[in-house]
């Protein structure tokens, strides 16, 4: 089981199967958590074997095994199910339309998804997507988000935790606290937000306030109002905000280090990330040797991350 000789990181893998090196590394270092991608799924078979490899090392059924599959753009299961027209703005769209049938859709939408995922190994899903569409923003986030109407990014974000939730598929609410103001997308460069304080925790802050997902991952951004050195990620003063004027108490995990939003060595990245007041940071790539920089500067779990474990395995076995 979980305990505090484990890492607070969590790590992609490069391929389908695990390669002896990423067993030693993972039984040297012991990550919070695995995350996969297409690159690490194939079939349903090999997709078992890898996410079965990966709980033994760890003997740990409920080890936490996590995937991007927010449907549309972003999905990691083409291989086996399309959902490709089932983007955030579908659900969102349909919700304002017609609540029976989105209740509906959404529904079976859900269950067939996390089927999928427990069948995998599969335990926690990075959804929902709680950024408010703008039409002038960049195109990253665009479908990707219910709506424009925070009241529905909120509301449709709740119904998607609780079903996830039920279907013991445990969420990631992200990018906190709101990418929806950016114009230029964080894989490649860092946005730079310039909206007042105000405006944002009455709009883009307001649609993580009250959620019941226990892991929230940040938004590479800068809010110049609020801290105009330091990025989201990077910043004491914007997760102070996500803790108290948010209210988000659960596990803030980054998103991904190696996104080019961030200027400094990756090693630099890890620690003021933590610094921060960041509970586990977030590597996806595969690279064997950032990982090993990954997981030297990255502190053992503590009590709080054990707690909050614990009640996520609650959900997922």
């Amino acid at each position: 089981m979980m305990n505090k000789n484990h890492k607070s990181f969590v790590c992609g893998l490069k391929g389908k199967y695990l390669s002896k090196d990423e067993k030693k590394f993972l039984i040297k270092h012991k990550p919070w958590g695995i995350i996969l991608f297409s690159r690490n799924i194939k079939t349903i078979k090999q997709t078992k074997i890898l996410t079965n490899s990966i709980k033994r090392i760890f003997k740990n059924k409920n080890y936490p095994i996590l995937i991007d599959e927010e449907g549309g753009r972003v999905t990691r299961l083409k291989n086996f199910i399309d959902s490709s027209i089932f983007t955030a703005k579908y659900f969102g769209d349909l919700y304002n339309k017609n609540i029976k049938k989105f209740e509906i859709y959404f529904n079976v939408y859900v269950k067939q998804i996390s089927y999928l995922l427990r069948t995998l190994g599969i335990n926690i899903n990075t959804v929902p997507v709680l950024d408010i569409r703008r039409l002038k923003s960049h195109k990253i986030i665009g479908d990707r988000a219910y709506s424009s109407n925070v009241k529905i990014v909120s509301k449709i974000g709740d119904i998607c935790i609780e079903k996830f939730q039920k279907n013991r598929i445990a969420t990631i609410i992200k990018h906190i606290p709101g990418h929806g103001l950016s114009k230029s997308d964080s894989h490649k460069k860092l946005p730079i937000i310039d909206q007042k304080i105000n405006y944002l925790i009455k709009n883009d802050f307001r649609a993580f306030k009250n959620k019941k997902s226990l892991i929230a991952m940040t938004g590479h951004l800068l809010f110049k109002s609020i801290d105009n050195v330091e990025n989201v990620t990077h910043s004491k003063r914007i997760i102070n905000l996500i803790r108290n004027k948010i209210g988000f108490k659960n596990i803030i995990i980054t998103d991904d280090l190696s996104m080019k939003a961030l200027k400094h060595s990756l090693e630099k990245n890890v620690k003021k990330s933590f610094i921060a007041g960041c509970n586990l940071v977030l590597h996806c790539n595969g690279n064997l040797k950032q990982m090993q920089i990954v997981a030297r500067n990255s502190p053992k779990i503590d009590n709080f991350i054990l707690k909050k474990t614990s009640q996520l395995i609650d959900i997922i076995s």
